[in-house]
């Protein structure tokens, strides 16, 4: 008797567990979290990536940083800018990246150029 409510409890058990894989679907694609640097192209990003590893030698922990090209649909993500990449098919020579959602915006802090002959700066 103790074996088929064993068999019952797991055949149920099977079931959620295919349930909730229809309702959340792993794509396999790696995901990324870094920091957007340059948003100056037309629907690019450049987000570093930064991972702490131990040195196979010395064994002090060291940060290693990676830049990734993304493609940013609709240009909302901003230099500053914490964000989430999920892997793609190639778009382009460098690109192989797709900005996945926005984790944390930065403050707006108005662009400054400084004329490096004269000084002087222009506020855009």
């Amino acid at each position: 008797m103790a074996e088929i409510t064993s068999q019952a409890g797991n055949a149920q058990a099977e079931k959620v567990q295919a349930e909730k894989g229809q309702a959340e679907k792993h794509s396999g694609r790696k995901i990324l979290i870094g920091t957007v640097v340059s948003n100056k192209m037309q629907k690019t990003i450049v987000v570093e990536v930064t991972r702490k590893k131990a040195h196979p030698m010395y064994k002090r922990v060291i940060a290693i940083r990676k830049k990734f090209y993304a493609h940013d649909e609709k240009n909302e993500a901003h230099a500053g800018d914490t964000v989430k990449i999920e892997e793609s098919r190639p778009l382009s020579k460098l690109k192989r990246w797709t900005l996945k959602e926005i984790v944390r915006k930065t403050a707006l802090v108005p662009e400054v150029d400084i004329d490096a002959g004269t000084g002087i700066t222009n506020a855009h």
